[in-house]
């Protein structure tokens, strides 16, 4: 017991120090500077986001948020068959923008269905790659939600209302390029010698959604065209860090240019999807799509594209439990309803939660991630000075209502196990020399504390905790152009 004291004093000595080191650091514009700066720790305890895609995208809605440019750039067939078959010919992509119309949005209405998931955080659009800002940025004149579409600032209503009704920190994701832009498509021409785009474009527009909206997260992307040289990027983060309004509370992404994803940071994101399936030593974040292929609203979405309930679940309990967060993104529609599907399939996260968050929110890997011998089980824990709390997931109940532990060791006279949202003990046996063997209640499916996923909670174990954070396995930066890029798809 005096090493398993010891590892929580220091512990708390680490949380006290990342707790206080902030408001006295200053922060130079070099990578090991910004990387030595402590990650909130709001942000790991919070384990569940909201990603919300929306723009000129959702107006055509057809194959996915690269429309402009799947149709521009690359020609491809379906995209330019179906502008052909609906639209006159000199029809432009900012002709669009009148139509996004976001008649029904409700800023409210939103903050209620995001909180309704149990998210502790959202990451809303501000500048996706076609550049169209849902602000009226100075930067972006003529091309945002106020000059041309809903007439609205739909940050400000959106920040607004999630600050006063619920408890969710607010963040906002930011395309660092845009496909067309001028400026941009000049620097890249002269192989990015000159920076006027970074200048005079989407640098001032990093200061401005800071300044005036206040974000506890800024979720970078675009980045990959260009190095952090090109982008600035150390000079914006040590201002962020040193002298922004959110300096004590803001966490960042990865992505700040070409070869920094999943090496520089403060969370890693890696690539779209990013799910290692094992422990590592960063903090890092799962960014998925309920529609498997695109992360705007698609009308001609199939509901096989849809990733299921059990697809979540397992999803975010492997995240989880490998140390990372989930943010899990909805596209809207043009006029601002969120598909009833995407909405049901928030709201039975935030269902599952309400039985089972004890074992997610505020929680820690634990020695293992996935079971010895129970490929469905998936481990965290949660740790104070006085005891530490395992919690197993498992993913499918057993017919037999027996399930078997390979990787706990537990005591006769001191571990007890209890399953969340069930009021009475279970029954269990040591297995052998290692494990143990768990008796679930026989109960109906209709009598489950739940309909996904189900946790044990096993306290009293006697096996020493291992320590965290785990040795970072190196990972390859030579990525391809678009690192993030997912296929796209096309339906007739």
């Amino acid at each position: 017991m005096a090493a398993v004291h010891n590892y929580h004093n220091i512990g708390f000595c680490i949380a006290f120090i990342c707790a206080i080191y902030p408001l006295h650091a200053k922060y130079s514009p070099t990578w090991k500077s910004i990387d030595s700066r402590p990650l909130p720790s709001w942000y790991d305890e919070a384990k569940l986001g909201i990603f919300v895609h929306w723009g000129v995208f959702s107006v055509p809605s057809y194959s996915s948020e690269w429309f402009w440019q799947n149709w521009i750039q690359q020609r491809l067939p379906g995209l330019e068959a179906f502008m052909q078959e609906n639209y006159k010919p000199d029809f432009t992509y900012q002709d669009f923008a009148k139509d996004f119309s976001a008649e029904f949005f409700n800023a409210d209405q939103w903050a209620n269905i995001f909180n309704s998931s149990g998210a502790r955080y959202i990451v809303f659009t501000s500048k996706h790659h076609e550049g169209y800002s849902n602000y009226a940025s100075k930067y972006s004149f003529g091309w945002n939600s106020v000059d041309v579409g809903p007439s609205r600032d739909i940050i400000g209503e959106l920040v607004a209302s999630v600050r006063a009704n619920t408890q969710m920190h607010f963040g906002l994701y930011h395309s660092q390029y845009e496909w067309f832009n001028p400026l941009f498509l000049q620097d890249k021409a002269n192989n990015l010698s000159t920076d006027n785009f970074v200048q005079f474009k989407t640098l001032p527009e990093w200061y401005e959604i800071v300044n005036q909206y206040k974000p506890d997260i800024l979720w970078s992307d675009g980045d990959w065209e260009g190095t952090d040289e090109y982008w600035k990027a150390k000079e914006f983060i040590a201002w962020l860090y040193n002298d922004s309004p959110v300096k004590d509370t803001v966490v960042i992404n990865d992505r700040w240019g070409y070869g920094i994803g999943c090496v520089h940071g403060g969370f890693y994101t890696c690539g779209d999807r990013y799910n290692p399936g094992h422990l590592i030593e960063h903090k890092w974040e799962n960014a998925m799509t309920i529609d498997k292929y695109s992360w705007g609203y698609r009308r001609n979405a199939r509901l096989s594209d849809y990733l299921t309930m059990d697809q979540l679940i397992a999803t975010f309990v492997k995240t989880v439990s490998c140390g990372g967060n989930m943010l899990l993104n909805v596209g809207p529609r043009h006029d601002g309803i969120i598909d009833q599907l995407m909405q049901d399939r928030l709201a039975q996260m935030g269902d599952w939660l309400a039985v089972n968050g004890e074992a997610i929110f505020q929680t820690r890997p634990w020695t293992y991630q996935n079971d010895s011998v129970n490929g469905d089980v998936w481990y965290t824990n949660r740790t104070t000075t006085e005891s530490t709390t395992v919690y197993a997931i498992t993913l499918s109940w057993p017919r037999n209502n027996s399930v078997y532990l390979g990787s706990p060791f537990p005591s006769k006279q001191t571990t007890v196990v209890s399953l969340l949202g069930y009021e009475h003990k279970l029954n269990w046996e040591p297995a052998g020399d290692n494990g143990m063997i768990i008796s679930l209640p026989q109960l109906s499916q209709s009598e489950y504390p739940c309909q996904w996923a189900w946790t044990l909670k096993l306290e009293g174990l006697i096996q020493k905790q291992r320590t965290w954070p785990m040795k970072m396995p190196k990972f390859n930066i030579n990525k391809p152009a678009h690192p993030y890029y997912w296929p796209t798809v096309i339906y007739t």
